[in-house]
């Protein structure tokens, strides 16, 4: 696996984590449709992993209702504030061994685009993750789901296929807190 898919697979968690805690404040629902997105790690050249995804109402609600009792597990503050220009998240999570102490600035119209911006201290980092670090994503709407799709389904690197209806998944996959 290259470095991009290590950084992917190691951010996706925290960065789940770290940004779910809004979407039980009622963040807006994403319009429907294909959405791009784009994460990056700040200082990591050629480390930008971009997926699209396409979902509607339901399914937004749907991810929200799935991945917040995950959040509730594995971070033990999860402080949300509504700003002038969208949202700001304090929130400390552990998984895998390794703790999290997170800053996630959000911000956009959820029609268009939005943006996440997460800056974080790890505890214990794994293997390849900084100390240190600022993950960026950024969200586009592309318009209408492709032809074939449905919503929740989101297309990763290297053309992995997967549906985010099949939450329970996804839970399986991340790592248990001791």
């Amino acid at each position: 696996m290259n470095r991009a898919g290590t950084f992917g697979l190691c951010a996706l968690p925290l960065l789940i984590a770290s940004t779910t805690a809004a979407l039980a404040i009622d963040l807006p629902t994403r319009k429907a449709g294909l959405w791009e997105l784009k994460m990056a790690r700040a200082g990591a050249a050629g480390e930008e992993i971009a997926m699209q995804h396409c979902t509607d109402e339901a399914t937004d609600k749907k991810m929200t209702s799935s991945f917040q009792p995950m959040s509730d597990e594995v971070c033990s503050k999860q402080d949300t504030q509504k700003t002038a220009t969208g949202y700001v998240i304090d929130a400390v999570c552990s998984t895998a061994g390794m703790t999290a102490t997170s800053r996630s600035e959000i911000t956009g119209d959820f029609n268009s685009a939005y943006s996440v911006k997460v800056t974080s201290h790890h505890e214990k980092p794994l293997p390849g993750v900084p100390k240190d670090a600022t993950m960026t994503l950024d969200a586009k709407w592309l318009g209408p789901c492709k032809s074939g799709q449905r919503p929740g389904d989101i297309v990763m690197p290297g053309g992995i296929k997967m549906n985010i209806a099949d939450i329970e998944k996804l839970k399986a996959l991340m790592p248990k807190p001791k």
